[in-house]
């Protein structure tokens, strides 16, 4: 028996943009859906940084509640919102084909990085890689949707706000003054889009399987698997990205001090036939040199 989706998202005009993907895809391969928005409490408290809020998967939860209170059949998340544990009965179904990871800063007037600048972002990850490169710039926090984060940066005498590339170029938002950041290692997943259902929704998961790319699947498993072995929740400085050139994956990962000032990385390659614990065995490097000592330590400063 056929049924009509219904297609849990966010509210915010880039989550609106993927769920929208994900409509016209499953159209593609017979499948009616509609869209039902929802707004998440890390939209809804903009006065608090993320890690200080206590929450992992603050942008998700809302969605997961809904789809266990079957409100909605499926919930399409940016992938690096996710936490790695996903709720009991709910499942990842598809990773959409990707797009780029890259984080790029948004700047006013061609600021000179040489000088003591001052760089918005919300994001430890950010903050911490930032301040490894520019130890003398001050890092204020940023928060809200794509949107009212440019806005903030138009508003203030910030020199510059980070970004994903890839959220802003879905929705025609790349400004005119940016600077690709090809030394900072994304979130993991960053750039994927991801598709889950409930586990004892047959049809839902059938029919958003047929969405799922491969490559995707490979490589944001890799970086969460890290991630996960890190302990990082949605919290930790982590940076991962995994690529597929042919036969083989290449990866790189990096845990960072809070301040920025430590930094434990490894940069591997395995074969996509080994693909299943290769992000776990590379997060078993970084522990080992030094990474569990380090990950003590910023839980302890949280």
């Amino acid at each position: 028996m056929k049924k009509t989706l219904k297609i849990g998202t966010r509210d915010s005009e880039l989550a609106l943009w993927q769920a929208k993907t994900v409509q016209e895809k499953l159209k593609a391969v017979g499948h009616d859906s509609v869209l039902v928005p929802v707004k998440s409490q890390g939209d809804l408290v903009l006065d608090k940084p993320l890690y200080e809020m206590g929450i992992t998967g603050i942008f998700t939860k809302t969605l997961d509640v809904a789809m266990l209170q079957n409100k909605i059949d499926i919930a399409v998340h940016s992938m690096k919102d996710v936490p790695t544990q996903l709720p009991n009965g709910i499942v990842q179904t598809a990773v959409l084909e990707r797009a780029t990871a890259t984080d790029i800063i948004a700047t006013k007037d061609n600021p000179d990085f040489s000088k003591n600048c001052i760089i918005a972002t919300g994001s430890l990850r950010r903050k911490a890689q930032w301040l490894h490169k520019h130890p003398t710039h001050q890092v204020v926090d940023l928060r809200g949707n794509v949107n009212t984060r440019l806005q903030k940066l138009e508003n203030n005498t910030w020199d510059g706000a980070i970004f994903a590339k890839a959220g802003l170029e879905r929705i025609n938002l790349l400004p005119k003054s940016y600077e690709i950041l090809d030394w900072m290692i994304p979130a993991p997943a960053q750039g994927a889009m991801m598709v889950v259902a409930l586990q004892n929704d047959l049809f839902a998961v059938e029919a958003t399987k047929k969405l799922n790319d491969t490559n995707a699947e490979i490589c944001t498993h890799i970086e969460r698997q890290f991630l996960r072995t890190l302990e990082g929740g949605c919290t930790a400085p982590i940076g991962a990205i995994a690529t597929i050139h042919g036969e083989s994956i290449h990866f790189k990962g990096a845990l960072f001090s809070l301040n920025g000032k430590e930094k434990i990385e490894t940069e591997e390659q395995a074969t996509i036939g080994d693909y299943r614990n290769f992000g776990m065995e590379c997060a078993n490097q970084v522990l080992q040199n030094g990474g569990s000592i380090l990950m003590k330590a910023i839980k302890s400063e949280l």
